[in-house]
C-alpha cells in the first residue's frame, strides 16, 4: 500500500504545531479538545484558547489496553476509603500507581505535623477534604487550607502541613511516580529511613527551588472562588509531568453508548470529583453512574473513555482531571470529528 508521505508530513507538522501552540494557553483552557458533555458551549470568551483542528492519522492505541492493577481501581468512593481505616486517627492509603503519577488519600490527628520535606524534579498537588491544615511552604507566607483547597508546591520547595483545630485532617495528594523525598538537613538532621530502591546520603543539590507564576498559583480555595464567587473553573497545575485541570459543566442526560469519547496513546488519566455528580464511561468496565464527591475514577491507557456531569439534570459538577501531560494527546473516533 502506498502512502502520501507528504500528507503525513504536512498533517505531523499541523499537528506539531498547534500543540505547541497551545502550552503557554492551557491557563486559560485546560485540556486540549472539545469540552465534555454538559459543559459551556458557543462561541469562545474573548481570550479563550480554541484548540486546532483534529488531524487525522494513523494511531496506535494500547492492545489489550492496560489491566487495573492494585491499588488501581476503576472506581475509589470516598466513603469505602474511610471505612477502611475507621477507628484510625493518623493513616494513609494508596489510591493511584502508574508510571506517571501516584496519589494517595491522608489523614492526620488534631495537632499532627508532617516532616518537612520536598520532591526533586516535579510540582506536588494536593487536594483538602477535610479539617484544617496551616501550609508551611517556604517563599509562602503560611495559610490555613479547609475543604475545597487545591494547593500547588513546586519542585525542590521544602513544606509541612499541620493539623489545626480540634479534628483530623483529610486530603489527597498527588505526585510524579519518579519523585523521592528530599529532607532539609536542618529539620532532619539524623539520616531519613531509607525507601525501597534508594539510599539517603548527605549531598549538595543543585537547580534551586521551583516558583509560582500566573498559572501555577499556590492556592484556589475552589468552593469560594469558583463555586461561590463565579471564578472560571480551568488548569490549576499545568507543568511537566502534571496536569490538574478543574472542568465544570451542568449535568446532563448520561449520552449513549455508542459515544466511545477518547483514549490516550501513552498515559492513564483520574478524576477527582470536586463538586456535584460524574459519570463515567470506559472501554471494558460497566458505566460508573453518580460518583460523589471525594470519589476518584481512573481511566487506564490504551481504553476509551467518556465522561460527562451526572446527577439531576442543571445541577453544577466539577471533575479535576489529573494527567502527565498537559498537551496530552486525545484520540477521537473518525465519526466524531474530534468531539466528545
Amino acid at each position: 500500500m502506498m502512502i502520501d508521505r507528504t500528507y503525513l508530513l504536512a498533517g505531523a507538522t499541523a499537528l506539531a504545531m498547534g500543540m505547541a501552540c497551545a502550552a503557554p494557553l492551557l491557563a486559560q483552557a485546560g485540556a486540549p479538545g472539545a469540552p465534555g458533555p454538559g459543559a459551556s458551549s458557543g462561541p469562545p470568551p474573548a481570550g479563550r484558547f480554541v484548540p486546532p483542528p483534529p488531524v487525522e492519522m494513523w494511531t496506535p492505541k494500547k492492545t489489550p489496553y492496560a489491566a487495573y492493577d492494585a491499588p488501581n481501581r476503576p472506581w475509589w468512593k470516598l466513603a469505602d476509603v474511610v471505612a477502611m481505616h475507621k477507628g484510625k486517627a493518623n493513616w494513609s492509603q494508596p489510591i493511584i500507581r502508574n508510571k506517571d503519577i501516584v496519589a494517595d488519600w491522608h489523614q492526620q490527628a488534631a495537632g499532627g505535623r508532617t516532616p518537612e520535606l520536598a520532591y526533586p524534579d516535579n510540582r506536588t498537588a494536593i487536594i483538602v477534604w477535610s479539617g484544617q491544615l496551616r501550609v508551611n511552604m517556604a517563599g509562602v507566607e503560611p495559610f490555613v487550607a479547609t475543604k475545597g483547597f487545591e494547593i500547588d508546591v513546586p519542585l525542590r520547595v521544602p513544606f509541612t502541613l499541620e493539623t489545626v483545630g480540634n479534628e483530623p485532617a483529610l486530603w489527597f495528594e498527588v505526585h510524579a511516580a519518579s519523585d523521592v523525598p528530599l529532607y532539609p538537613v536542618g529539620s532532619t538532621p539524623n539520616r531519613p529511613k531509607d525507601v525501597a530502591g534508594f539510599q539517603y546520603e548527605r549531598r549538595l543539590i543543585s537547580g534551586g527551588p521551583g516558583t509560582h507564576d500566573a498559572q501555577n498559583r499556590p492556592f484556589l480555595d475552589y468552593y469560594k472562588d469558583v463555586v461561590g464567587g463565579g471564578a472560571r473553573a480551568g488548569a490549576f497545575v499545568a507543568a511537566q509531568h502534571l496536569f490538574v485541570n478543574n472542568i465544570r459543566g451542568k449535568a446532563t442526560p448520561t449520552p449513549p453508548s455508542s459515544n466511545l469519547g477518547h483514549f490516550h496513546v501513552g498515559y492513564d488519566e483520574f478524576w477527582f470529583v470536586m463538586e456535584g455528580n460524574i459519570d463515567l464511561q470506559i472501554e471494558g468496565e460497566p458505566l460508573i453512574k453518580a460518583a460523589s464527591p471525594g470519589d476518584v475514577l481512573t481511566a487506564k491507557q490504551g481504553r476509551w473513555h467518556r465522561a460527562s456531569f451526572g446527577g439531576p439534570e442543571g445541577q453544577m459538577g466539577t471533575r479535576v482531571a489529573v494527567n502527565p501531560y498537559p498537551s496530552g494527546l486525545h484520540g477521537y473516533s473518525l465519526e466524531s470529528r474530534g468531539r466528545q
